[in-house]
């Protein structure tokens, strides 16, 4: 065990995980690639999960962060003005298409959901949430409470009264082999048993993922939640969608990943690939509902200079190179090559995706069933290829992958055979 890693187990905690067997430290970044302390290079497919979403050393988000310390303001707090702040919330209201949107910024995702939660509840007055199975919101009290992943919840303490649904669960037997129509015509029929049977009125709102990170990018079929607000509006209910990892163009079709299903929520929360690598999130309301909580309330840090100069310059950056349009290109070519692999190498089990948000499920070859263990040992593999990519699924077995948006072609067509090859070993391990 090295001595930084002996380090880190004295002083952090254990339930912060490491990956690798033989953890590695990043010293270096440059393009869509990185560098360990031993000097290995990797094509990044995890993007700090998620959050380097143009890459590393990006001269226009550099100079943008460098501007605002020559002026040797790095924070005011939000008591005075700030023009950067509303500069990039204009940007973002009219990007969103809710109307009289108003933006609160925040430091992470997982606070951007606490803050929607509290003005969907304020609003109506009730502490009754819908949230999805399989879903994850944040690491915080509430966060937690419409998280339904056993394995990031440690105890059914809430300050909410949260009712799960289904939308992104089709493996299960009642389901499976179901055409998105009937699938999406039983996940209604139950929303409404649930509002009829295990809820109160005046539920306040349901909080959604349109693809779910943690649970693997599993994903509701295109239209389920215009399916389901029909039924939310009939009721007043609220709907917020969490884009905290879907936002900014990433599946390669829409710039929100609700967009693909028709519909404009109530409200929006974002956070990390804004601010590409420096901490930023936020809500997009309604005008009524920010303005409605009667107390006051601030970030302390949340739309800081420093922050706001780097989100900026990552926003302009995407909108001007039309990183939505690429993340289409270069996904379909990695999603493409893994399908085609699939069929013969029976370690996978699925292969789904949108855009440069994308995983490949590891299954047990004489079972089928999911195989956490050939999860963890293609993370070694493709670490070994000079690849790095993520885990996650409510089983474990998914390996998640979100390049930058700012891949090539040919970074694709690297990555895509590292991730064949290693599956082909690992393929051949587990046949024997």
């Amino acid at each position: 065990m090295s001595d930084l890693l002996a380090r880190h187990r004295a002083v952090l905690p254990n339930w912060s995980p490491l990956y690798y067997e033989q953890p590695i430290e990043i010293v270096r970044g440059k393009g869509n690639r990185v560098v360990d302390a031993e000097g290995r290079s990797y094509l990044d497919f995890f993007a700090g999960i998620l959050t380097n979403m143009i890459g590393y050393d990006v001269p226009e988000v550099r100079q943008a962060v460098e501007r605002q310390l020559a002026t040797g303001v790095v924070h005011t707090s939000t008591l005075y003005l700030l023009r950067t702040q509303i500069e990039l919330a204009e940007k973002i209201a009219g990007l969103t298409g809710i109307p009289d949107a108003k933006v609160f910024f925040t430091n992470s995702g997982t606070e951007a959901n606490e803050t929607a939660l509290l003005l969907a509840t304020f609003a109506r007055g009730s502490d009754q949430v819908l949230a999805m199975r399989q879903s994850y919101h944040g690491r915080s009290f509430g966060a937690i409470a419409v998280t339904s992943n056993r394995g990031w919840k440690n105890n059914s303490l809430s300050p909410l009264n949260v009712h799960f649904l289904h939308g992104a669960d089709r493996h299960l037997p009642q389901f499976r082999g179901m055409s998105d129509e009937a699938y999406i015509e039983a996940c209604v029929a139950d929303l409404r048993h649930v509002l009829a049977t295990a809820a109160a009125p005046d539920v306040a709102a349901l909080i959604a993922e349109p693809i779910q990170g943690v649970g693997g990018f599993t994903m509701a079929p295109d239209g389920l939640f215009a399916a389901y607000k029909q039924v939310l509006d009939e009721e007043g209910i609220l709907f917020i969608s969490d884009e905290v990892q879907t936002g900014w163009g990433r599946t390669g079709e829409s710039f929100f990943g609700i967009q693909a299903h028709g519909v404009t929520p109530d409200m929006l929360t974002f956070a990390k690939g804004l601010g590409n690598g420096f901490a930023v999130g936020g809500v997009v309301a309604r005008g009524d509902l920010m303005d409605g909580p009667k107390a006051i309330g601030l970030s302390t840090f949340g739309g800081n200079p420093i922050a706001m100069a780097a989100a900026s310059a990552t926003l302009d950056y995407v909108l001007d190179h039309d990183l939505r349009s690429r993340a289409a290109v270069t996904g379909a070519i990695l999603i493409d090559g893994l399908r085609e692999a699939a069929p013969r190498l029976p370690v996978v089990g699925d292969v789904r995706g949108k855009g440069l948000m994308f995983a490949v499920d590891l299954v047990d070859p004489a079972t089928g069933e999911p195989s956490p263990s050939l999860a963890t040992r293609m993370l070694e593999e493709t670490k070994k290829l000079g690849l790095l990519v993520g885990k996650g699924g409510l089983y474990g077995h998914a390996l998640r992958m979100a390049p930058p948006l700012t891949l090539t072609d040919d970074e694709a067509r690297e990555g895509l055979g590292i991730l064949v090859t290693a599956l082909e070993t690992v393929n051949e391990e587990a046949t024997g």
